[in-house]
């Protein structure tokens, strides 16, 4: 079976980034699919590459987190026109595989329908135009209005959608019940990150030797709100000393952010520069507890954010900041534990502990490692896609979904 995945934002592990989309297509072509990917790049041509034994295709869409609202949908509309020509000379499709956001790629998927009856899958990664509608991004009812209804046309096309957390798939049946949607969360990468012992070096290179560090690695953006984590390094840095931040993120927010510490003068915390997957691995070597932000809107605790699982493979204790599938997990498996974002005091005083008492801080993070092993790795992940695309022909093995206990 030939599958062209149509992904805006695909990344490599040496461009950093998510990478959720390389472990699938990777995971497919072990599997015997011909894999073939339209993506963008900031680049002034197109261009193809072969990676992993499948053929990318790069078009030139700019496209950085500090884009402002109209320079992103131009963005997105643009790679939608120029992903459906590049499609249109592929031969011998036999199915698109759609990743959104932005919503805009599932117009490149009904067109390739329309003109060539070529059958699509719809992967949800965020429920759009849901959050920016929360979030107050997108106010104009006519505008809601044609994006509902576009959303709407999606889902009624697609052959089956597939979404990344039980609340997106929650979200897509409360207003879309005909559709037939699965549910294949993040992935953690089990074979590169691991649990392991801190590097002195390391350490000393990132300045947090003798502290129990919290990281923040991802995008600097409004809906991550990172003046949570800040305001709690601003508590912290006044009565608990043995505590140290580190931020590693590129978005709109981020030059706001470092200006707002430096008022704040926050000697306690730390931006880093934005890394790829190598670099990732050597801050999270030096981390004990991974901390994942979000705004106080409601739509986007159905999220299924890369850092959580990232987080899990390497051994790191979770820190979440609001409610959903997410917060129970961390919960029931004690892997982590919630804090209250209003209340900047709560992350620091439940860290506190764990300085002198390091058993129950082992204990959390090899849960989590556990957890990363038995639900979401990669093998897993792409077992369970495998399955979705090819029911006739997958053994009808029963595969651990750990969110059946959050619903």
């Amino acid at each position: 079976m030939k599958i062209l995945i149509v992904h805006q934002y695909f990344n490599t592990p040496q461009s950093g980034g998510p990478l959720r989309s390389y472990y699938l297509a990777c995971g497919l072509k072990s599997h015997g699919f011909q894999v073939e990917i339209i993506t963008s790049h900031n680049g002034k041509s197109s261009q193809t590459r072969e990676i992993e034994g499948f053929k990318v295709y790069y078009l030139p869409v700019f496209y950085d987190n500090s884009l402002g609202f109209a320079g992103r949908i131009n963005a997105f509309i643009r790679f939608a026109w120029l992903a459906y020509k590049k499609a249109r000379q592929i031969d011998a499709i036999d199915l698109c595989y759609a990743i959104s956001t932005p919503l805009t790629v599932g117009w490149v998927a009904k067109r390739l329908k329309a003109r060539r009856d070529i059958p699509f899958v719809f992967e949800v990664g965020d429920l759009w135009p849901e959050a920016p509608i929360q979030m107050g991004v997108i106010r104009k009812p006519f505008v809601i209005n044609l994006l509902r209804r576009f959303e709407k046309s999606i889902y009624r096309e697609a052959s089956r959608v597939v979404a990344l957390s039980p609340g997106i798939k929650q979200g897509i049946l409360k207003n879309y019940p005909e559709c037939q949607v699965s549910t294949i969360p993040n992935i953690s990468d089990c074979g590169f990150y691991h649990q392991e012992q801190k590097d002195p070096a390391l350490e000393t290179k990132f300045g947090v030797k003798h502290k129990l560090v919290v990281t923040y690695f991802g995008a600097a953006g409004i809906a991550n709100h990172l003046e949570y984590l800040l305001e709690a390094a601003r508590y912290a840095g006044q009565h608990h000393h043995s505590l140290s931040f580190l931020i590693v993120a590129q978005g709109s927010e981020l030059a706001r952010l470092q200006k707002l510490s430096a008022k704040y003068g926050l000697d306690n915390l730390s931006f880093l520069k934005y890394q790829n997957r190598q670099g990732l691995k050597e801050v999270l070597n030096v981390t004990d507890a991974v901390y994942v932000s979000y705004a106080a809107v409601p739509v986007l605790s159905t999220g299924s954010p890369n850092k959580f699982f990232d987080g899990l493979a390497a051994g790191k204790l979770m820190i979440v900041n609001f409610k959903g599938w997410l917060k129970d997990i961390t919960e029931q498996h004690k892997i982590g534990f919630y804090v209250d974002p209003q209340k900047p005091q709560m992350l620091s005083e439940l860290l506190q502990p764990l300085v002198s008492d390091r058993e129950q801080l082992h204990l959390a993070q090899a849960n989590a490692r556990r957890l990363a092993e038995t639900f979401f790795s990669r093998n897993l992940s792409v077992k369970k896609l495998v399955k979705l695309l090819t029911p006739e022909e997958s053994e009808p093995t029963k595969v651990p979904e750990v969110y059946n206990l959050t619903v």
